[in-house]
């Protein structure tokens, strides 16, 4: 699939910075890399000279290149780890906006949020969690993240809760999940709640704000939006290609969208009760409303 670097959508989310919640309960002090001009000797970014820099900052080479004067910026040694989980899972292609494409794009504006504050950010395809794409080094990497994100093939199956207990124990941080969360270990008999409370309680031990970003069409949101789902229909599962016959009326679909409410308020309680966050982030919503109003709690300015 093809992500877009869109330079207007980047540039709106360059003051935007992860929130890492409580600090102190997560002795986040002194682990984390900090945007402030430090004495470390790890290159952060350059800027325009000021009045009143250290003209020991001052890169010769770049003035020699440019007729400007620029010095270099360096971080102070506290660093975060951001590790993002994508569900590369075939239900994620779903949706005349596809789930998969609304997926990448929050993967990519979070892991530039993550950039923002010099932190570290591990992307994961949850169908390959030993391949982690690692970046670093501040926005210059926003680039390799689109290309990583444009890569993943959506395709068979993935579990979150098994992909979660992979992640490698990197210290205190921010875990991000953005699925579906439409498998068995969710859906089956109202266990949405059991099976988010495993994966809460692994990353409490792992000293993380978890989030979850719950990518669901707008068809699937409101099956009733869609007149034409009356009648008879086969319905195919994406990821096992079993086909199941079925009349649908009024009624039925009434039944289907009780049934999804019920499945989300399970999950969005569990993560309540365990001050993890939880946002439904339908593909009909503008990327822009869902950045900036409906996922706030995830940032700071």
């Amino acid at each position: 699939m093809t992500v877009t670097l869109d330079a207007a959508f980047f540039a709106s989310l360059s003051r935007l910075r992860l929130a890492m919640g409580h600090k102190a309960s997560m002795n986040l002090t002194g682990n984390r890399k900090s945007t402030q001009k430090g004495s470390s000797t790890e290159f952060s970014d350059f800027r325009e000279y000021m009045p009143g820099d250290d003209i020991r900052r001052i890169d010769w080479n770049a003035y020699g290149r440019l007729d400007r004067l620029y010095v270099k910026e360096y971080m102070e040694e506290k660093e975060v780890i951001v590790s993002i989980l994508i569900d590369t899972s075939a239900s994620m292609d779903y949706g005349i906006h596809k789930k998969s494409e609304r997926a990448c794009m929050l993967a990519a504006a979070f892991a530039y949020m993550g950039l923002n504050n010099m932190d570290r950010v591990m992307l994961y395809d949850m169908r390959q969690m030993q391949q982690p794409f690692a970046a670093g080094g501040g926005k210059r990497a926003l680039p390799k993240i689109v290309d990583w994100l444009s890569q993943r093939t959506f395709d068979k199956r993935a579990d979150v809760g098994e992909a979660v207990r992979q992640l490698p124990a990197n210290g205190p941080g921010m875990t991000l999940i953005i699925s579906d969360f439409l498998q068995e270990s969710f859906i089956d008999s109202g266990q949405e709640q059991e099976a988010a409370r495993k994966i809460l309680r692994f990353l409490e031990y792992r000293r993380q704000r978890a989030a979850f970003l719950h990518v669901l069409a707008g068809e699937e949101l409101s099956a009733g939006l869609s007149a034409e789902l009356t009648g008879t229909r086969n319905l195919i599962d994406m990821e096992e290609k079993s086909t199941l016959r079925l009349t649908l009326d009024a009624a039925s679909i009434r039944v289907y969208e009780q049934a999804v409410q019920e499945f989300l308020s399970g999950l969005r309680q569990e993560c309540a009760r365990r001050g993890a966050f939880h946002a439904v982030c339908s593909t009909e919503t503008d990327i822009y409303q869902q950045i900036f109003q409906e996922l706030r709690k995830l940032y700071e300015f």
